[in-house]
């Protein structure tokens, strides 16, 4: 197939390109490679593809409607990966235009360049905050997230919404994944792992907040673009069971829509994650106890029943072997022993 990946360049998006590519596909990369963080990473990133015989790159702001345009027009993809967001939950809290910029205002183009030149399916990544004050576990799809706490988990639930309404109006077929807590080689510098490694082998102390006992369900990267791959070779349908009187949010009775979480279903506490990374550095960190911080949540944990029933997914990655192959990753990366 042909596919137009957004945020071809960033951790998750490059990632897919390659598995895209090591399968036949032609893929379209856009991305902007902003300063967020350091662009020689996201370029290091684009590397790996960038000469591939089946690879284009564009360089273009999501935000940028008449470049969106044209890259649609001129290519003309099959589907649609929107892996590209200003992502950070905390960075919104100074930053807030840019996430409404990216998150919503470049979803919309995407959403139109879909609507106007015949894609087939659309698959998008959403994020499991925006189960936000939910304290029922394991989340599940089939509950409402009706109260995101930061601006990036609005800007999400915002964008499944927005997506809801194309495949009513527009007949579009959308998919939207519900990440959780990614990590693996490649990753941004602002995610934890990244940064306690970088700091554990500097000797300075990590910051552990709500003193470590939060669990997340950390999924490994390749777990992940499995997931990706799966579902953009499976369009939804309308569900013919949906029933306005009790309505589901997973699904639509009134369009092609479906909305999965995806990671890795067994939580791990951060103590523990921390330890397995102190393990696999062969040091100890320090560590700064701190209270949980105002939008975190304390846990997350992932149904991935339906997604595992509909498209096979099963994550196979332990944390344990997750974190070795980042931190052999980022030894070779920063040339660091």
């Amino acid at each position: 197939m042909k596919v137009l990946v957004t945020g071809s360049a960033g951790f998750i998006g490059s990632a897919t390109c390659l598995r895209l590519l090591e399968r036949g596909d032609t893929v379209i990369g856009v991305d902007c490679l902003n300063d967020y963080y350091d662009p020689e990473l996201k370029r290091a990133r684009l590397a790996r593809h960038i000469d591939h015989p089946n690879f284009i790159q564009l360089t273009i702001d999501l935000s940028d409607r008449q470049a969106m345009e044209q890259a649609f027009a001129t290519h003309r993809p099959q589907r649609v990966i929107n892996l590209a967001a200003q992502a950070g939950v905390r960075y919104a809290a100074t930053n807030p235009h840019i996430y409404v910029s990216s998150n919503v205002t470049g979803f919309l183009h995407v959403l139109e360049g879909c609507r106007h030149n015949g894609v087939e399916h659309l698959v998008f990544a959403s994020t499991s905050s925006v189960y936000g004050a939910n304290l029922k576990m394991p989340f599940s799809e089939h509950d409402s997230t009706e109260h995101p706490l930061t601006l990036y988990a609005a800007t999400k639930k915002a964008n499944e919404q927005m997506a809801h309404s194309y495949a009513n109006l527009f007949d579009l077929p959308c998919t939207g994944l519900r990440f959780f807590t990614v990590y693996g080689p490649w990753g941004r510098p602002d995610m934890a792992l990244f940064m306690f490694t970088k700091a554990i082998l500097a000797g300075e102390p990590i910051k552990v907040f709500n003193h470590g006992k939060h669990k997340r369900s950390f999924t490994f990267i390749d777990d992940i673009v499995e997931g990706v791959i799966r579902v953009l070779d499976q369009p939804p349908t309308a569900n013919p069971a949906w029933n306005g009187a009790s309505p589901d949010p997973a699904t639509s009775g009134s369009g092609p829509y479906r909305i999965f979480n995806i990671g890795a279903e067994q939580q791990v506490e951060l103590l523990r994650y921390i330890e397995v990374l102190e393990q696999c550095l062969g040091r100890k960190a320090i560590m700064e106890m701190l209270p949980l911080q105002p939008g975190d949540v304390p846990d997350t944990e992932a149904d991935v029943t339906d997604l595992s029933n509909i498209v096979g997914y099963r994550p196979r990655v332990t944390v344990e072997e997750g974190v070795k192959a980042f931190v052999d990753w980022y030894r070779g990366y920063n040339g660091v022993l």
